[in-house]
């Protein structure tokens, strides 16, 4: 029997948002899945609606953003980006920005994709920005935000990525070294953060959680 919950997804063009949205679709807990994005995605399904939203206005299309469960896959690259400024404005502003709009919706369940290594107070620009993030996001008034914290990602992605393709060979040859204390730093399949994302919805807790990346490893 499919539920009467709404499901909503920001960032199903990358390499974790693809695999959830597909999850998402799958899963008899949505009658409706809404993806928001830039431009609209090649996929057809009987639950899903697509719209394109300017994510600098967001606010604009807050009558499109109506759900139980959001969740956010946005993200980019300083080099994607083109600067720090921009990173930030994808990396936080847009992320904060999705979940103060479906806050004020009332939606349940906040569920965003950060990184290993995430930390407000960190010397390193990126885990700044995502320490942050996860900083705004704790503050608002969902019933449960689930943070996780992927170690470098496995999968097919769009555009290709010198250095985390070396990373990923490198990890797929040795990664069997990574163990005990160092388990946390093991690479991980993006298939596996977005099984994490719809168990965690399942489960329907309350309060803020932070999944870290070898907690995830359970669903590969």
């Amino acid at each position: 029997m499919v539920s009467a919950k709404t499901a909503l997804i920001a960032g199903a063009s990358g390499l974790v948002g693809g695999h959830c949205l597909q999850l998402l679709l799958q899963s008899p807990r949505y009658n409706k899945v809404i993806s928001i994005g830039r431009k609209t995605l090649p996929v057809e399904h009987p639950k899903l609606q697509q719209f394109t939203v300017d994510f600098d206005h967001l606010e604009k299309h807050r009558h499109s953003l109506i759900a139980d469960d959001v969740y956010c896959c946005l993200g980019t690259t300083i080099k994607k980006a083109g600067s720090k400024e921009n990173f930030r404005k994808v990396d936080y502003q847009y992320v904060v920005n999705l979940a103060k709009v479906t806050s004020g919706h009332f939606a349940t369940q906040f569920l965003v994709v950060s990184a290993l290594g995430a930390d407000a107070g960190s010397s390193i620009f990126y885990n700044q920005v995502k320490g942050e993030m996860e900083q705004a996001v704790k503050a608002l008034p969902f019933t449960a935000v689930h943070i996780f914290q992927p170690s470098l990602l496995l999968g097919d992605r769009q555009e290709f990525r010198l250095g985390e393709k070396a990373a990923e060979v490198f990890m797929k040859g040795f990664g069997f070294l990574f163990k005990g204390p160092l388990n946390k730093y093991r690479a991980i399949e993006a298939r596996t953060v977005a099984k994490a994302m719809l168990e965690a919805a399942e489960q329907d807790g309350g309060g803020v959680l932070v999944h870290p990346s070898e907690q995830m490893q359970q669903y590969a």
